[in-house]
């Protein structure tokens, strides 16, 4: 199917982030799948806010997207209520609402939808993690199926575990883990393209030392966890003050750089 009308839903990595440009703008799997839908009369929005939850995007991103009245609609998100303090019955709940929302916009857009890989795979603690990113993926599977949704399932790809696939946080993408969901994401759709960013990389990542993990918990944890508490002080949400960097359908005027 050539798909016209593409927009993209989300937190920080349909934002992008950890996938940058030579110029200092982020790139992420949106742009390479806009990349690889681009022909003439295509237009690309991408309404991906960082640090916003399901339960937001409902109400801040579904009703702009609607009035796009786009043919496809691919929603990745629910990172954010897995590590919010939401229970496991909000997060299911917010889950099915989000996919019911997109699958009834009255352009009948091809909708896909994600799970999320296991971070207890890469980082200290997150094994408590785990039963709460199992009920996002039974809710977004269910949901998917329920609304007749395209499932992009990266929980079932061994290569997440990889620790060069994401960034220094070791929760973002990094540009190759941004390649290679894009392929997941067109693999999906039934489109073409460049079958080497699904090809796992060659030879075994480095294993992490116990100085590495301190590091990563000094510089990424420690940082993130004082900005936390300081925004839930002063009422802040992750994400205000920030906008999506296409708001509005436009042509792609970039995609040979976001192709590489």
């Amino acid at each position: 199917m050539k798909y016209q009308r593409f927009v993209a839903l989300g937190d920080s990595c349909t934002e992008g982030l950890d996938d940058l440009l030579p110029d200092g703008r982020y790139r992420g799997w949106a742009d390479r799948v806009a990349s690889a839908l681009d022909a003439p009369g295509f237009r690309y929005a991408n309404l991906g806010v960082r640090g916003r939850r399901l339960d937001q995007m409902l109400v801040e991103q579904v009703p702009s997207a609607a009035a796009l009245e786009p043919d496809l609609v691919v929603l990745f998100g629910g990172g954010n209520d897995v590590m919010s303090n939401a229970t496991l019955d909000q997060i299911a709940e917010r889950a099915d609402a989000m996919v019911r929302a997109v699958t009834s916009f009255d352009s009948s857009p091809t909708v896909a939808v994600f799970t999320l890989s296991d971070i207890s795979h890469r980082m200290p603690f997150g094994r408590r993690m785990r039963p709460r990113i199992e009920t996002l993926n039974a809710a977004m599977r269910a949901a998917a199926s329920r609304y007749g949704a395209v499932l992009v399932d990266v929980e079932a790809d061994e290569c997440v575990h990889d620790s060069r696939y994401f960034g220094p946080d070791r929760l973002h993408l990094s540009s190759l883990g941004h390649r290679r969901l894009a392929g997941h994401v067109l693999s999906a759709l039934g489109v073409g393209f460049d079958p080497s960013w699904l090809t796992p990389l060659e030879g075994v990542a480095a294993g992490a030392s116990l100085l590495d993990h301190w590091r990563w918990l000094r510089d990424q944890v420690l940082p993130v966890a004082y900005t936390r508490t300081r925004n839930k002080l002063i009422g802040r949400q992750p994400g205000d003050g920030f906008t999506p960097k296409r708001p509005q359908l436009a042509p792609l005027s970039w995609q040979r750089h976001v192709a590489r």
